[in-house]
Parts: structure tokens; sequence; C-alpha cells
């Protein structure tokens, strides 16, 4: 229990069993990253990137739930840079990954991988499926009607299959914050293939997660150094807000 005094000081305010989402350090912008202005280039036409956050991570009922997502910080960052980002005039996709894919096409690996996710939960109904998949709740709030939502029907990729790069270019955009989940699956994936097409991806990396917590200082610094800067949400609130100045 800690014990806290009030906003006059005359008596104290216990508060018990408060469980404070710790998230893993970002690694200090690789050298190569430092000579970007970031601020003028989240001023360009930007999109923002939420990639897999749905129901079936952040709910205890969901599919994916032994990871116990909603004690980690990556939800509520992602609200943070989503807020000052729409302020900012970006273009907004929010990408679901769904675990159910029977009815997706498959290689032989995808056959093997896919059946090992949903067999588990073959007795769940159409409707669970479809809600384990859906966008969470306090994302859904921040929703407008112009922006874009779709499935990744590949492996571990937003841009094959999809309409994003189609997107993209109509709209003139080359920068994207990125979110979501898993950070050493999707999000890193993501990362490698946006480089590969032009564009340049920033990775919020307390906006993100791996399946096992332990696993994110080794994909934070992997990524950090080959493929894009990766930046806390209070820094990207920043640059979006025009709060920053590169030093000199």
């Amino acid at each position: 229990m800690t014990m806290l005094k009030n906003s006059r000081g005359s008596y104290p305010t216990a508060i018990a069993n408060v469980r404070q989402k710790v998230a893993t350090p970002i690694p200090e912008l690789h050298p190569q990253w430092q000579s970007l202005d970031l601020a003028e280039l989240l001023a360009q036409p930007t999109a923002f990137l939420s990639i897999s956050q749905n129901n079936s991570l952040y709910s205890p009922k969901g599919a994916q739930s032994k990871e116990k997502q909603w004690e980690r910080p990556s939800l509520e960052n992602t609200i943070k840079v989503a807020i000052a980002a729409r302020k900012a005039g970006a273009k907004f996709f929010w990408i679901g990954y769904n675990v159910f894919r029977e009815d997706y096409p498959k290689s032989p690996l995808d056959e093997a991988q896919y059946r090992n996710w949903y067999e588990p939960y073959k007795n769940w109904s159409d409707e669970q499926k479809q809600w384990d998949g859906e966008l969470v709740d306090q994302l859904k709030a921040l929703q407008q009607p112009q922006d874009v939502e779709f499935f990744e029907t590949a492996h571990q990729s937003s841009f094959i299959g999809t309409t994003l790069p189609l997107y993209l270019h109509r709209w003139g955009i080359r920068n994207l914050l990125i979110t979501g989940m898993h950070l050493d699956w999707c999000i890193e994936g993501n990362a490698r293939a946006a480089r590969d097409s032009g564009l340049i991806p920033i990775v919020i990396g307390d906006a993100c997660a791996c399946q096992h917590q332990e696993d994110e200082p080794a994909t934070l610094r992997r990524i950090n150094n080959f493929f894009a800067p990766v930046i806390s949400a209070d820094f990207a609130v920043q640059l979006l807000e025009r709060d920053w100045v590169r030093p000199i």
C-alpha cells in the first residue's frame, strides 16, 4: 500500500494494489538517425499505422490473452501518439491481424502454422472469432469515417495483398508512424518492407510489444540499428506538436 498526501497536504490517501505498467526502455537513437530532423519529416504527409491492436491481445477473453498485453503500456502509448497525430493531420490506417485463418490462401507452411493458432479455439462461434480480431474499444473510440481499416492477409506484411501501397502513393505519403503488435514480427517486418519500398518508417517503441517482454530489448536495438528510428511515445508527441528543436 502507498500513502500519498492529498492536494491540501492534511491527511494521507491510501492506494492499494496499483500495478504500474512499465515499458522496455527505448534505446538511444542510433547515430545514423541523429542528423535527421524528425519534426520536419513529420510535418510532411504522414500516416499513422496501428497494427494488430485487437481484442485478441488486449482482452482477458482473447485468443492471445496469455500474453497479458493489457499489463504493459503499449495501448496507452498508442492512444497518446494517435491523438497527437490526428491533430497534426496524419492519415490513419487501422490494420488488423486475424489468428483465425481457416479461409485464407495458404502454403503448406501457412497451413501448419495457422492450424496451430486456431485449433485450440475450434469450438468458438463465428461471432467470437469475429470479435477476437476486432480493433480494441479504446482505439475504436479514436476512429473517424475517413480512416482506412483492413486486415493483413500475408504472413507479416501490410504491403502485400492490401490497398496500403495504393493509398500511400495516391496521398503522397512517405512517412509512417508505426505502433502495435508484435514488435519482433509484424512491426519489424513492416519497417523492413517500408524501407525497401522507399518509405520512412518510424517505430514508436513503447507503443509496441513482443509476445515475451524479454525479447524486446534485442528487437528494439535491431530495428533502431538497421531499419528505422525507434522513439518513445512522448518524444513522438513532441515531434508532432513541433515542441522539439534538433540540437545543432
